[in-house]
């Protein structure tokens, strides 16, 4: 079984699913996808509920990319928000340890990779879209992702997206063709 947390767009669980695994989304908020695969709840009371085959987690980016350095760094305003998700994100990353053999972590390029181990960096140009957004991957107990269609193109989509009530859910919602290759390579892994 298993857990895609802080995912309300099911676009990693439903790669999951597609290819046969009984994969399972969590987020605060509901799903866009299937309700039935969905627990709307806190991620942190779902992760210790079983024994998982794997764990891949999303947490929310917001204080911890580099990018909102000049609002959370160090010396601004909000920048004990940035230690608290620091913090929590950790205690998460513990708690899915604790619960399963094989966890990942995705973020932007953010502090919080100062914490964790075995980070792979990759790109969407990697992955079949001809667009940037660096993201990062803390691994255990999986190996890397490997590149799967590498294309031309270096399009900063998401950093261009104008404003909207939904622009940090569709900036944050996962490229398919990573989503895919997760799938692939780290379902049998």
């Amino acid at each position: 079984m298993i857990l895609v947390g802080c995912e309300e767009s099911q676009v990693v669980t439903t790669a999951f699913r597609s290819r046969g695994y009984e994969a399972f989304s969590c987020d605060l908020v509901p799903t866009r996808g299937y309700a039935g695969w969905h627990f709307q709840t806190d991620i942190m009371e779902v992760v210790p509920t079983r024994r998982w085959d794997l764990i891949i987690l999303h947490p929310d980016c917001t204080a911890m990319a580099v990018s909102g350095n000049r609002w959370y760094g160090k010396g601004m305003p909000r920048h004990e928000e940035r230690i608290a998700a620091v913090e929590w994100t950790v205690r998460l990353w513990e708690t899915a340890l604790a619960h399963s053999d094989r966890v990942a972590l995705e973020n932007p390029v953010s502090v919080v990779f100062n914490h964790l181990p075995n980070v792979q960096y990759v790109q969407p140009w990697q992955f079949g879209h001809g667009e940037t957004k660096k993201t990062g991957l803390a691994l255990h107990n999986l190996p890397c992702l490997q590149p799967t269609n590498i294309v031309e193109g270096r399009e900063n989509r998401v950093w261009r997206m104008p404003p909207s009530n939904t622009r940090k859910r569709d900036r944050s919602m996962t490229y398919q063709g990573i989503a895919d290759a997760m799938a692939d390579q780290w379902g049998a892994a």
